[in-house]
């Protein structure tokens, strides 16, 4: 068996820590990143697994993440995992709005900065999506990624999560002949502490359960992430794709078939956000 080393970021919690866990068990290399120092190092001592803190509200803190994890000879699978629902609009010390950050830009701008060190690992980038993307996200503007008009936080998040799928055909466009395996997970309605302190996410993931009659553990949710970790491109998932829980390719509401949101996405990120 290959052994990989596997970066997992939202990796001390929910599915980054179930699919940590799983990982170890099979034997390969796990690298935890998590806000929480107390949380993270206790699984990571748990595991036998180094561990690196991260608050992406805080771009420097990615900064220093990425400068961090380009210490490891090397990277096969990169799982920008973390995310967040809050309750209120706030702008983050780097003047982007708190919920676009930490869901989506924080997981952009590791993943550019790590650019070159994942092609030439031939690495797996993973986004974590969610079904949010579909009931919430379907009205996204790109022209207006800080949500200066009509904020909600579901809007909000689900917007940010319709992100992830942008940004990963993107990624694949733009880097699939270079050598990164590009894919997006979509988890299923997890029971898990995620959204705990926002009381319109609790909300949404009641009226989900109700629509969808089932929620699942995080133990079987993190399964279809950690297949997708030990897949090969073009045999079990094809690039630039989202799937589900179940294996199969997720079908995303919001239409986008020449590109040219995502490549938009992509550009203002860049060159607005990035200095």
């Amino acid at each position: 068996m290959e052994r990989k080393t596997i970066v997992i970021t939202g990796g001390s919690d929910g599915i980054g820590a179930a699919a940590a866990t799983q990982l170890k068990a099979l034997g390969h290399n796990v690298i935890i990143v998590g806000r929480t120092e107390n949380k993270t190092r206790a699984l990571a001592e748990r595991l036998g697994a180094p561990y690196h803190l991260a608050d992406y509200t805080k771009l420097s803190d990615v900064k220093r993440l990425a400068d961090e994890l380009k210490t490891y000879d090397r990277i096969d699978v990169l799982m920008n995992n973390a995310g967040g629902a809050f309750n209120e609009r706030t702008i983050t010390e780097d003047g982007l709005e708190k919920t676009f950050q930490v869901n989506f830009f924080a997981e952009f701008y590791l993943t550019n900065l790590l650019l070159e060190k994942l092609c030439q690992n031939k690495t797996t980038v993973i986004q974590t999506t969610s079904v949010g993307a579909n009931l919430l996200g379907t009205g996204f503007d790109v022209e207006d990624l800080n949500n200066e008009k009509n904020y909600s936080p579901g809007k909000a998040y689900g917007e940010a999560k319709l992100c992830n799928i942008l940004f990963t055909r993107e990624l694949n466009r733009r880097y699939g002949e270079k050598g990164i395996f590009a894919v997006a997970y979509e988890p299923g309605i997890v029971r898990s502490n995620f959204g705990s302190e926002s009381m319109w996410f609790l909300n949404f993931a009641y009226h989900s359960v109700l629509k969808y009659l089932f929620t699942i553990s995080p133990e079987k949710s993190a399964g279809g992430l950690v297949k997708l970790a030990l897949g090969k491109a073009g045999e079990d998932f094809v690039c630039g794709e989202t799937y589900s829980v179940s294996g199969r390719k997720f079908k995303v509401k919001f239409k986008d078939n020449d590109g040219e949101i995502a490549k938009r996405l992509w550009e203002k990120c860049e060159h607005s956000f990035i200095e």
